[in-house]
């Protein structure tokens, strides 16, 4: 695994304006390209297509102006970095393709991947984001939501793990949180609640209706902030 440079982890700690400056201004840009992804997501999920066009558009332009830069201090020593961004734009370009042909379900699986690369490019390089906090929990989720609800014993178990991924996240809050975040924060946090709760009583259709009840919660946050 790549370890940031002394330069840069010097350059984080005390605030050099050119050197953080520089760190700061291409995370910020990966960001709010990342929001245009989320939203391509979501509304590939949603089976808008328009709306899957649009986003992807607007991802593809954004990631376009971020593949065009010189690796920034904190990925120079990546020796993948080039090559992770020629992937997420192949999958742009396989999922905007889908989305065309009206596959959207397929353009959503597709989009999919490029969650992973950013998520091993951080890994990579030793970053851990709010992001990468919401897609630890989200990839947990995921397998939950494929449990059987009579394991009671079993869901119970995972419930504790989503508890603490989500303790992860609630201790470390995007920059843009506001009261609207907080709002949809508490939503996911009541529906680990739920699922605990009715994983203790052992009650199968309850763990059901629990184990239902995770995903748009955590969908509507990860589209805002995720």
């Amino acid at each position: 695994m790549k370890r940031l440079v002394p330069a840069t982890l010097l350059a984080l700690s005390i605030g050099l304006p050119a050197f953080a400056g520089e760190v700061g201004d291409f995370e910020t840009k990966l960001r709010a390209a990342y929001g245009d992804y989320r939203t391509a997501l979501f509304t590939t999920n949603m089976g808008k297509a328009p709306e899957s066009t649009a986003s992807l558009g607007k991802f593809a332009k954004a990631w376009s102006a971020i593949a065009a830069e010189p690796a920034p201090p904190q990925y120079a020593d990546d020796a993948k970095y080039a090559e992770t961004l020629a992937a997420v734009s192949k999958i742009t370009e396989v999922a905007t393709a889908e989305v065309a042909a009206g596959e959207l379900p397929k353009a959503h699986d597709t989009l999919e991947g490029i969650r992973d690369q950013i998520g091993d490019l951080h890994i990579r390089n030793d970053i851990y984001s709010f992001s990468d906090r919401m897609n630890a929990y989200h990839a947990r989720m995921e397998e939950v939501i494929a449990l059987d609800p009579a394991d009671a014993a079993g869901v119970h178990a995972e419930a504790a793990v989503l508890k603490y991924l989500l303790g992860d996240v609630v201790a470390h809050p995007p920059k843009e949180a506001d009261a609207s975040y907080k709002e949809l924060l508490g939503t996911v946090e009541a529906s680990v609640a739920k699922l605990e709760g009715a994983s203790k009583s052992g009650d199968a259709a309850a763990i059901k209706t629990a184990i239902g009840g995770l995903k748009a919660p955590y969908s509507k946050l990860f589209l805002k902030f995720g």
